[in-house]
């Protein structure tokens, strides 16, 4: 399946905030480029480890805007545009595409919606009318609905529905997601290197945000089946992305990526910055990855 859209290392990027709590622009330039100076060839935006629930529409429609107005070009363009209203969530997907956005991800219904396949497909095909291709998102454990193998095959058959990323952080779920031969992105950090192995066509990865070289180079070397190498380079990754899994994700992500030089500020309340006992676990998992993504 060598024509999917977002192959590779789509990087899930932090939203960088001032001490105001205000979206830092200024940052978030300073950090795409060093991004693509590290050679991140995809960029979403407004993601969920760039706290999307807590952007306004407006906020998260100019993050879009402005990043897709920095990449120019240089990189793929992904957004979020999830929203409790099907409505909504067209008019950010056409916003995003005006944006220069290539595909949107979008979550489905995520607040007392509907739980039957046939409820998400109604939702997703009416997203899929706005234009640009859709990833689905399967994150069961937040929203209460589950991508199941059967409802992956009838999401694929909406004109327009390109992909589901899988969050779910169950392997054997995602290796059957990845059996249906449909498009599955891996979603969660600790399984990459597994999910690189079963087949997984693409990552929206959130933990390359502090470590984008040493990500780039694991996903470079599964492409050429170098599992010694991939081996070798999750050894150096696995201690921080399981350590950022286990529990305050974003908080620990935006703490990495400040100690590794990709400094984003403190996540926006109602969020706060990572407990300052918990650091220096995070500095021990980072380590030796420190060495290798020095800037």
């Amino acid at each position: 399946m060598s024509n999917f859209q977002f192959p590779g290392l789509n990087l899930a990027v932090t939203t960088p905030f001032d001490h105001a709590g205000r979206i830092d622009y200024g940052r978030l330039e300073h950090n795409v480029e060093r991004y693509l100076a590290a050679g991140v060839k995809s960029f979403l935006f407004s993601s969920g480890t760039g706290m999307h629930v807590y952007l306004s529409k407006e906020e998260s429609e100019e993050l879009i805007r402005r990043g897709a107005r920095i990449v120019n070009g240089r990189a793929k363009v992904i957004a979020q545009t999830s929203a409790l209203l099907v409505e909504d969530v067209i008019e950010r997907t056409i916003r995003a595409r005006d944006a220069g956005a290539e595909g949107v991800m979008v979550l489905p219904p995520f607040f007392e919606g509907p739980t039957d396949d046939q409820g998400i497909v109604d939702f997703y095909s009416e997203v899929a009318t706005a234009g640009l291709p859709v990833i689905g998102y399967n994150v069961p454990q937040a929203v209460g609905v589950a991508v199941t193998t059967e409802l992956l095959d009838k999401l694929s058959e909406i004109p327009g529905f390109c992909a589901v990323k899988d969050s779910s952080g169950d392997l054997g779920k995602q290796a059957a997601l990845i059996r249906t031969g449909r498009f599955v992105m891996n979603g969660a950090d600790p399984l990459v290197p597994y999910a690189l192995y079963a087949g997984c066509n693409g990552l929206i990865w959130g933990g390359a945000n502090f470590a984008p070289r040493t990500c780039i180079a694991l996903v470079e070397a599964a492409a050429e089946h170098k599992w010694d190498e991939v081996r070798a380079l999750w050894k150096i990754l696995e201690p921080s992305m399981g350590l950022i899994w286990e529990g305050d994700y974003v908080q620990s992500v935006y703490a990495a990526a400040d100690l590794v030089g990709y400094g984003a500020g403190v996540p926006r309340k109602p969020l706060r910055g990572l407990a300052p006992e918990k650091l220096p676990a995070v500095r021990r998992a980072l380590e030796t990855l420190m060495e290798r993504e020095a800037i």
